[in-house]
């Protein structure tokens, strides 16, 4: 079922998005997906959601995502657990806890969703959930970090969610050794989802802002980072205003088939997005066909 758009009111275009407006696209966006989201607070309703996520990530038995006993603890501090359930059997999870300043913000730690829900928007309704969430308990921006070379996750987040980037995390946790991320550098990047900001209004709706690679290029975007026939990174140039940088097709399935491709697409999108982050650009959105969208000039969100 496709998601209907929910016509943001007056008040949305200018930025002060309702806690009702928000409630009401999660609970559009769950329906599309045929889920209900809810929060989870029982033992039995933690333990499902470590079941799950041991399911989707398959750790090492040393190193799960997440135990019951620390969900139990989040939610008794009065942190964010919720689970989406399709005719009463968990398919997706989402936790996260407050950070500095102190209820400001919250930082969105881990969500999955089953592979025998995948495609169907659980995703989008979970953290559309989550935000709804985080306004109800006067949060303005949820934070959390993603793999930046997964291409998928780089468009949900960047263009589906409206979400931004400024900084890019090198190894932030370590090598992983959970069967994907398979022993790979885990970089990631830091998402910023500022919950009131127009953009995200929009996007939350159903009518988010698609960047076009075409448009892009004829408005003078410069390429950063290219892929040749055989799908290699090709190093190109930052001197632009707006950069856009390439990234595999599927790098999960590369780091199977072709570790040394995969490894070379780890360093080239680490020596060109890092140093344009750090010099002050912004990453502002993703194109669907595998680009990245950076604004060498960081602009207010809006």
């Amino acid at each position: 079922m496709k998601q209907q758009r929910v016509p943001p009111s007056e008040a949305a275009k200018e930025g002060e998005y309702s806690i009702g407006e928000a409630t009401a696209a999660a609970l559009v966006a769950a329906e599309a997906a045929r889920v209900t989201v809810r929060n989870l607070s029982l033992l039995s309703e933690l333990d499902e959601v470590c079941a799950l996520y041991n399911e989707i990530w398959r750790p090492e038995p040393r190193n799960p995502p997440v135990t019951t006993e620390l969900l139990r603890a989040m939610v008794q501090a009065g942190n964010y657990v919720a689970g989406a359930l399709s005719e009463g059997a968990l398919v997706g999870a989402c936790i996260g806890f407050f950070a500095p300043p102190l209820a400001a913000s919250l930082h969105s730690h881990i969500a999955g969703v089953s592979g025998q829900a995948q495609a169907r928007g659980v995703g989008f309704a979970l953290k559309l959930h989550q935000r709804a969430w985080a306004l109800e308990h006067s949060a303005t921006a949820i934070e959390w970090t993603f793999d930046p070379l997964i291409r998928r996750n780089a468009f949900f987040n960047l263009t589906k969610l409206a979400a931004v980037s400024t900084q890019y995390l090198p190894n932030f946790y370590g090598r992983m050794g959970d069967q994907i991320n398979v022993g790979d550098d885990s970089d990631r990047l830091l998402i910023t989802w500022p919950l009131r900001a127009t953009s995200v209004a929009r996007a939350c709706s159903g009518d988010p802002h698609e960047p076009n690679l075409a448009a892009l290029l004829d408005a003078g975007a410069v390429i950063g980072l290219d892929r040749d026939r055989a799908g290699w990174p090709v190093k190109g140039t930052a001197d632009g205003r707006t950069v856009l940088l390439a990234v595999p097709a599927d790098v999960e399935r590369l780091r199977g088939e072709d570790p040394r491709c995969a490894q070379a697409w780890r360093r080239a999108v680490k020596q060109t997005l890092e140093p344009l982050l750090r010099a002050g650009g912004e990453v502002r959105g993703f194109v669907r066909e595998g680009w990245y969208v950076v604004d060498r000039q960081r602009r207010a969100t809006g």
